[in-house]
């Protein structure tokens, strides 16, 4: 019950990332992803100042921690300027799915069932609905044609897998007495926010933030970049990382509702159908395991 109630706790932040991405993309992504996640880092300083060792992590965990932190999120906010928000934010919430189908390949004693099997072709199904679905509204509102959008479609999987890949690693790692401190995430977003705003730097020009702006980097850095990320790996270490995958299709529900209520977007047919699919996809690979 922990853990679920944690699930439910991250997914709820997490359905306001998509759009304060959107919200924020006039902030150039390597400063966008910088900021958030280093305010995001603040909330365990406390913790790694009582105790360093809570911070004093193998450097194959500090690794995977940057590279997931750092890689899902560019890959998600660049995605949502190159594609229309909506549909970017449906693919990428195949990881839920993904953390089902790929369990048994990262997890002792779990098997790769047919049923597993036929969620991921449903689940992957609805992806490409939306992908050909959101021709239109790419063509309509990104100025350029709909398969311009592909690039943006595409970046939205590759962070799916990410996050589905770090989720399953940290499960295996609880199960194998290599777990690492949760409050060793804040030392994970503090290097890959540090990493991100050098890209800035170096590759980025210089923007002039307004206050409105750090408003909503704060409230993205301490909520779905911050509290969230704490609260998801309480969720995994202590629950069944299948059912907690499960609870996270909440997430696409609430996420496009809030999104599709920023964007202006009407519901359409194709969004509907998509949806439909990735979710029952997740409740179907659920079954018989």
């Amino acid at each position: 019950m922990k853990a679920n109630l944690c699930a439910l706790a991250a997914i709820a932040l997490w359905a306001s990332l998509a759009t304060l991405g959107v919200s924020l993309k006039h902030v150039p992504p390597f400063l966008l992803t910088g900021i958030a996640l280093a305010v995001g880092s603040v909330l365990t300083w406390p913790s790694a100042l009582r105790d360093r060792r809570q911070w004093m992590i193998a450097p194959g965990t500090l690794g995977l921690g940057v590279f997931t932190l750092f890689g899902y999120h560019f890959l998600l906010f660049i995605g949502l300027r190159l594609a229309p928000a909506v549909e970017v934010n449906l693919i990428n919430y195949l990881w839920p799915l993904l953390i089902v189908v790929l369990a048994s390949l990262y997890l002792p004693g779990l098997k790769l069932r047919g049923v597993h099997i036929a969620a991921a072709a449903i689940g992957f199904a609805g992806a490409a609905i939306a992908i050909l679905g959101g021709r239109e509204a790419a063509s309509a509102t990104l100025d350029q044609p709909g398969w311009g959008a592909l690039p943006g479609y595409l970046l939205a999987l590759g962070s799916a897998f990410i996050w589905a890949n770090y989720s399953l690693q940290t499960k295996r790692a609880e199960l194998t007495g290599k777990s690492f401190p949760t409050a060793s995430i804040g030392l994970f977003g503090l290097v890959s926010g540090a990493l991100s705003l050098a890209c800035h730097w170096a590759l980025e020009p210089a923007v002039v933030l307004s206050g409105h702006d750090g408003l909503l980097l704060l409230l993205l850095g301490l909520g779905p970049l911050g509290a969230a990320f704490l609260l998801w790996d309480k969720a995994l270490k202590f629950g069944d990382v299948r059912h907690v995958g499960l609870l996270s299709y909440l997430t696409p529900l609430a996420s496009t509702v809030l999104l599709m209520q920023v964007t202006g977007r009407a519901l359409s047919w194709h969004i509907a159908l998509a949806a439909a699919l990735i979710i029952g996809a997740a409740l179907l690979g659920m079954r018989r395991h």
